[in-house]
């Protein structure tokens, strides 16, 4: 395997992967199907929870890291926790909210301070830790392909928070769900494109 398709491997396992995806974004499927098949909310958190931990046994099974598969459990205990506090369905999806405002907020006064957090997680990953920095063209790359991930959590933000006070779980649900896997894999491929421009990395000593 090449240089450069060794970096992609690093840059898409550095954001969680296929597997973690799976793990993190089946359940929330799983939920709003029951929710509509059922109407009941706590079936549809029972289904959620079971499938969380259905894929972290099986990832166990398989040797994997559960990494993500205990990132989802707990995600899906959390969204639970304040949907069964209300009694309102759309409620699961307020972590989900307040997830996407912190990375968000992370993400852009990271690269208001000139400390991209691409730069800060891929850096070490790639072997030039934080000499990135000391180069221009590629702090810039990195720079750049941060303010894709600045857009893409407030544009969640932007678009489901009128949708939650709605109270149309239904359609928060299926925003949430094409806002996820669909616009995360766009982001982290766009991510790349960017970041594929910079120049070589210099590995640090």
């Amino acid at each position: 395997m090449s240089e450069h398709n060794q970096d992609k491997e690093t840059v898409i396992k550095a954001l969680g992967g296929k597997k973690g995806l799976i793990d993190s974004g089946l359940p929330a499927l799983i939920f709003l199907v029951t929710f509509n098949l059922r109407n009941n909310l706590r079936e549809a958190i029972i289904a959620a929870l079971s499938l969380s931990i259905f894929l972290a046994i099986l990832r166990l099974a398989k040797k994997d890291t559960i990494q993500h598969s205990v990132s989802g459990i707990l995600g899906v205990l959390i969204c639970a926790y304040f949907a069964n506090r209300s009694g309102n369905a759309s409620d699961f999806y307020i972590p989900k909210l307040l997830t996407n405002l912190a990375y968000g907020t992370a993400y852009l006064v990271a690269n208001l301070i000139g400390w991209p957090l691409l730069g800060i997680v891929l850096g070490p990953l790639l072997g030039e830790n934080f000499e990135w920095r000391k180069n221009p063209a590629r702090k810039k790359v990195y720079t750049r392909a941060s303010w894709i991930w600045v857009a893409m959590f407030f544009s969640r933000i932007a678009v489901q928070y009128p949708i939650y006070r709605s109270g149309n779980v239904n359609l928060l649900g299926t925003v949430n769900l094409a806002m996820g896997y669909p616009l995360f894999f766009a982001t982290a491929y766009g991510s790349w494109l960017v970041i594929k421009t910079a120049p070589p990395v210099i590995k640090s000593s």
